[in-house]
C-alpha cells in the first residue's frame, strides 16, 4: 500500500531538515495522491526539476516506492518555472516541493531513476 502524498512530502522535509537542508512546499496539492515534483536548488545557482518517472521504472515487487526523473536542468530557474506552470495546468492537484539539500546529494534524499 502506499502512503499519502501528505504524508511522503512530510517526511521528505523531515530528511532534508535532518541532514542540515533546507525545504518548503511551494504547492500544496492533493492530500491522498496528487502528483509530487521537486525543485532541487543549489548553493551556486543550479537548478533541478525532478518529476514523477514513468510507470516503466517502477517494479512489480515494490510499487508502493516513489521514482523520480530528471526533467529539466540548468542555471535559469525562470525556464524550470514555466515547466511547473504548463504541469500545474495539466494537474491543478500536484505538489511542489522546493530543497536545497546543502552538502547531501538529491539523489540521497529522493530515488531517482535514469529512463
Amino acid at each position: 500500500m502506499r502512503v499519502t502524498a501528505d504524508l511522503w512530502v512530510s517526511a521528505l522535509l523531515r530528511r532534508v531538515f535532518g541532514v542540515g537542508g533546507f525545504a518548503a512546499v511551494v504547492n500544496r496539492g492533493a492530500t491522498e495522491a496528487g502528483a509530487v515534483f521537486i525543485l532541487a536548488r543549489g548553493r551556486l545557482g543550479e537548478t533541478a526539476l525532478y518529476g514523477p518517472a514513468p510507470q516503466t521504472s517502477y517494479d512489480s515487487a515494490k510499487p508502493e516506492d516513489r521514482f523520480f526523473s530528471l526533467l529539466a536542468a540548468g542555471n535559469d530557474a525562470a525556464v524550470l518555472d514555466a515547466r511547473l506552470e504548463r504541469e500545474k495546468k495539466f494537474d491543478p492537484d500536484l505538489w511542489v516541493v522546493e530543497i536545497e539539500a546543502g552538502s547531501v546529494p538529491i539523489e540521497e534524499l529522493i530515488s531517482v531513476k535514469t529512463p
